[in-house]
C-alpha cells in the first residue's frame, strides 16, 4: 500500500474507532452510495445537514451507504506526492467505484474542494468529459447549492435543491426504479426540486451579463426549491459523536429553519422562509436524550433567543446538570431567565450579533435592535456569570459610513463601561468582523462587496481603537469574502476561474491568491476568455439583470427584495415575519 494511502487509512481507521454511532447500522443493499462532505472531516462531522443526509441514505435499505471528506492538509500533501487516490472514510473504497456521489455542500467557498475531490478520486470534472463512461452519478445538495449552484454547474450531473427529508427519499426511489434505463438521468430530473443543468442554456450579452437563459426541457423553465412545513415529523439532532468535531464537546439539537427578522444581508432569513420551529417539548425531549452522550447541548439555528420555550428548555437542561449552548442570541430577546438558565452549570462564554455598531446602520440592515437593548443583554449575561463576550459585526455593508464602523469600538467600550460600573466580572471581550458578503435572495443580492483596500482601512482603524479598550479583534480576511462573493453571485462561467485556481492549488497548495490576481490582470488586458472575478463581486448588478440563481423558485417576490433594499437606502425597518397573517414576501 503506497504511505499516502497508509496514512489516510490509519488516521480513518483511528476515527472510526472513536466515534459512537447512535442509530441502529443496517446491512446494505446493492446500491453503493458515498456521501461526501467538501470540507475536512472535523468540520463535516460537525454538520447537522450533513449528518442527516447521510442517516437517510444509510438507513435505506437498498443502500450501502458510505463517507468521504476532503483529506487533511498532511494527506493531501502525501497523495500529492504519491500520486494516490482518495478513498472513501469507511471501507477504503475507491470514489470512482460507487454508484452514488453525493456532495452535501453547506458554503459556497467548499465549490473549489468539490473540484478537488473528484481530480484526486481520479474522476474528470466535468460533466461532458464524463458522458457515455464508466463513472459514478454525481450528485449535488445542500444550503449553498439553494442559493446558486451556477459555479458548478458544469461538474454535476443532478442537483437536489432543498431540504431533504422528503426529497431525498423520493430521488432514492426513482433511481432504483430507473437506474438500468438509458433516459435514468432525465427521469430523476422529474423529482420535484431536481435541478438538470442540461435543460438550462445561459445566454450571455456583450458586456458579460446574461441576456437571457433558454430552457430545452419539458414542463416550467424553474426549479420548485423543497420545504419541510413540519419539523415535528423528523429529528435533526447529532447521530455521529465524536470528540475530533468542532462541536466535539456537544450535543447538536436543531431548534428551527429560518428566521422571523428579516435582517436584509441574511441569505438563511430569506431561502428558508417560512420561520419554522420544533416545539418546545421535541426539543427538551432531544435534549434529555443528548443528555445522556454528552454535557452540552448546542442549539442550532438562525437566532435562537426567540425559539419559543427557550428559556424553559435552558432550565430543562440546567436542573438535569447539563448546559444549553445556543447559536447566536438577539440582544433584545434575552430574558432574565434565559441568561440565568444559560448561566447555570459552567457556562462562561455567549455570543451577541448587534451585526453593526451604529443604531442608523441597524436600521439599514434591519436588525430592529437598539444600542440600549445591547447593552442590557451583555449586562445580564455577564451579571449571570458569563465572563467571555463575542460580539458579531459586518464591515463594509451597503450605505456604511465610516463613523458607522467606529461606532462598533464605541458599542464595545459601552458594553464595558456598563460591566465595570456593575462591578461585574469581564473575562475576554471579543469582537468578530466579517467583510459583507451579497448573499442571492437577499434584498442586499444585487449590491457589490467593497473594495477590498477599503476594507482593510477599516478593519485597521478598528483594530487600534478596540485594542486600547483590551478587546479582541477577530476580522475576517477581505481576500476570502473576496472569494466567497465571486462563488456566491457568479454564474456558470465561474466554474473555469474554479478549474484554474483548482489547478493552481495542485502547484502550491493552499495558495490560489496569487492565481485570482493573475486571472483579474489577464481579463483586463483581453488576454484570456476567462471572466474577471470582478464582475462578480465589485460590480453593482441592475435591478432588470437576469440573475444566474432567478431559475430556483424559493417563492419569494423578487419586488418585495427590492422594496427592502429601497426601505435600506431610507433606513427604514420592516416588522418581523407573521406567519399567520402576513402574505407579502410570498413565501407563506
Amino acid at each position: 500500500m503506497p504511505e499516502a494511502q497508509y496514512l489516510s487509512r490509519k488516521r480513518a481507521l483511528d476515527r472510526l474507532g472513536r466515534e459512537k454511532v447512535l442509530y441502529e447500522r443496517r446491512p446494505g443493499g446493492d446500491v453503493s452510495v458515498c456521501v461526501i462532505y467538501p470540507n475536512i472531516y472535523r468540520l463535516g462531522m460537525a454538520n447537522l445537514g450533513y449528518q442527516a443526509v447521510f442517516h437517510i441514505f444509510d438507513s435505506n435499505p437498498s443502500v450501502d451507504a458510505d463517507r468521504a471528506f476532503l483529506p487533511d492538509a498532511d494527506e493531501r500533501e502525501a497523495m500529492r506526492a504519491g500520486r494516490s487516490r482518495i478513498v472513501s472514510f469507511e471501507r477504503g473504497r475507491p470514489l470512482s467505484d460507487f454508484d452514488i456521489l453525493a456532495f452535501s455542500v453547506a458554503f459556497e467557498t467548499d465549490y473549489l474542494n468539490v473540484l478537488s475531490i473528484l481530480r484526486m478520486a481520479g474522476i474528470p470534472a466535468r460533466r461532458n468529459e464524463r458522458a457515455g463512461r464508466n463513472f459514478p452519478l454525481i450528485i449535488a445538495g445542500g444550503s449553498a447549492i439553494f442559493l446558486n449552484p451556477e459555479p458548478i454547474a458544469d461538474f454535476i450531473d443532478l442537483f437536489l435543491i432543498g431540504e431533504g427529508e422528503e426529497m431525498v427519499p423520493e430521488f432514492l426511489a426513482r433511481y432504483l426504479a430507473e437506474r438500468r434505463k438509458p433516459d435514468c438521468l432525465e427521469a430523476l430530473a422529474e423529482v420535484e426540486g431536481a435541478y438538470f443543468p442540461d435543460y438550462f442554456h445561459p445566454e450571455y450579452r456583450e458586456d458579460g451579463g446574461l441576456r437571457a437563459v433558454r430552457y430545452s426541457g419539458p414542463g416550467k423553465p424553474a426549479v420548485n426549491r423543497r420545504l419541510i412545513r413540519d419539523l415535528n415529523r423528523f429529528n435533526t439532532s447529532s447521530l455521529i459523536l465524536t470528540e475530533e468535531s468542532v462541536f466535539g464537546d456537544m450535543y447538536l439539537v436543531e431548534a428551527s429553519r429560518g428566521c422571523q427578522w428579516g435582517c436584509r444581508f441574511c441569505a438563511a432569513g430569506f431561502m428558508y422562509r417560512p420561520i419554522r420551529y420544533r416545539s418546545p417539548e421535541r426539543i427538551e425531549v432531544e435534549a434529555r436524550r443528548g443528555l445522556g452522550e454528552r454535557g452540552v447541548i448546542g442549539l442550532v439555528g438562525a437566532e435562537m433567543a426567540s425559539v419559543p420555550g427557550v428559556a424553559r428548555i435552558a432550565e430543562s437542561v440546567a436542573d438535569a446538570g447539563g448546559r444549553l449552548s445556543p447559536s447566536s442570541l438577539k440582544a433584545d430577546c434575552i430574558s432574565p431567565q434565559l441568561a440565568a438558565a444559560l448561566g447555570r452549570n459552567g457556562a462562561r462564554s455567549v455570543t451577541v450579533a448587534p451585526e453593526a455598531g451604529s443604531e442608523r446602520m441597524r436600521k439599514v440592515i434591519n436588525k430592529n435592535l437598539t444600542e440600549e437593548e445591547i447593552l442590557r443583554a451583555a449586562s445580564m449575561m455577564m451579571g449571570e456569570g458569563v465572563e467571555n463576550l463575542k460580539l458579531y459585526f459586518m464591515v463594509g455593508l451597503p450605505e456604511e459610513h465610516d463613523d458607522d464602523v467606529m461606532a462598533i469600538a464605541r458599542l464595545t467600550g459601552s458594553i464595558l463601561d456598563r460591566a465595570r460600573a456593575a462591578r461585574q466580572r469581564i473575562g475576554k471581550v471579543t469582537v468578530s468582523l466579517n467583510p459583507f458578503v451579497p448573499k442571492p435572495w437577499t434584498p442586499f443580492q444585487w449590491d457589490p462587496m467593497e473594495d477590498s483596500r477599503a476594507l482593510r482601512r477599516k478593519i485597521s482603524m478598528l483594530r487600534a481603537d478596540l485594542g486600547r479598550l483590551g478587546a479582541e479583534l477577530d476580522a475576517e480576511s477581505p481576500r476570502e469574502a473576496y472569494f466567497q462573493t465571486m462563488v456566491s453571485r457568479g454564474d456558470r462561467r465561474v466554474g473555469a476561474i474554479l478549474e484554474r485556481l483548482q489547478a493552481a492549488q495542485c502547484e502550491s497548495p493552499g495558495e490560489i491568491w496569487g492565481e485570482l490576481k493573475a486571472i483579474r490582470r489577464e481579463a483586463e488586458s483581453g488576454a484570456r476568455a476567462l471572466p474577471n472575478p470582478d464582475f462578480y463581486v465589485t460590480r453593482r448588478y441592475g435591478h432588470d439583470e437576469v440573475l444566474p440563481w432567478d431559475f430556483i423558485d424559493h417563492h419569494i417576490h423578487k419586488w418585495f427584495l427590492l422594496s427592502e433594499r429601497g426601505k435600506a437606502h431610507f433606513e427604514h425597518q420592516t416588522k418581523p415575519c407573521d406567519v399567520h397573517r402576513c402574505t407579502v414576501c410570498g413565501a407563506c
